[in-house]
């Protein structure tokens, strides 16, 4: 599939885990440290790729899910997406994510509100870049 570039986002991390990570205009600039249930420091005022990831992914399925309202003229008055991303080893002795996504639409009866996120999730580019590799459950609730 050949996609037409339409932005391209710079990120530059140092340290790993335990470092720093900061975006390349400079707007994006956190400390990372690996959690004390991962056996880290958890040091305050840190952050970590899962936190980073899904502060992305919520925001990402959030504007999909309003591109599709507008394609498919449904009148939603707002949308909050909350996004848990969460780390854990795998039967391959690897790591893996999980993702849970609870968004709340306004405007929108529950049925329309389902038809959307589903549309929204077939377009959305973070939902894409996982399908198949990341378990993503998403809870609905229509308002």
């Amino acid at each position: 599939m050949s996609i037409k570039v339409l932005y391209t986002a710079h990120a530059t991390s140092t340290g790993g885990r335990n470092g720093h990570v900061e975006s390349g205009d400079g707007v994006v600039k956190v400390d990372l440290s690996v959690p004390k249930s991962m056996g880290g420091l958890g040091k305050s005022g840190t952050t970590t790729p899962e936190e980073l990831f899904a502060a992305g992914y919520s925001a990402c399925f959030g504007s999909a899910c309003e591109f599709m309202a507008r394609q498919s003229k449904l009148h939603l008055t707002s949308i909050e997406v909350k996004a848990a991303v969460g780390i854990g080893q795998n039967e391959a002795g690897g790591f893996g994510l999980t993702v849970d996504l609870d968004v709340k639409t306004g405007g929108l009866s529950q049925a329309e509100a389902e038809q959307l996120v589903a549309a929204g999730h077939s377009i959305c580019p973070y939902s894409l870049a996982v399908k198949g590799n990341v378990d993503v459950n998403i809870k609905i609730t229509a308002g």
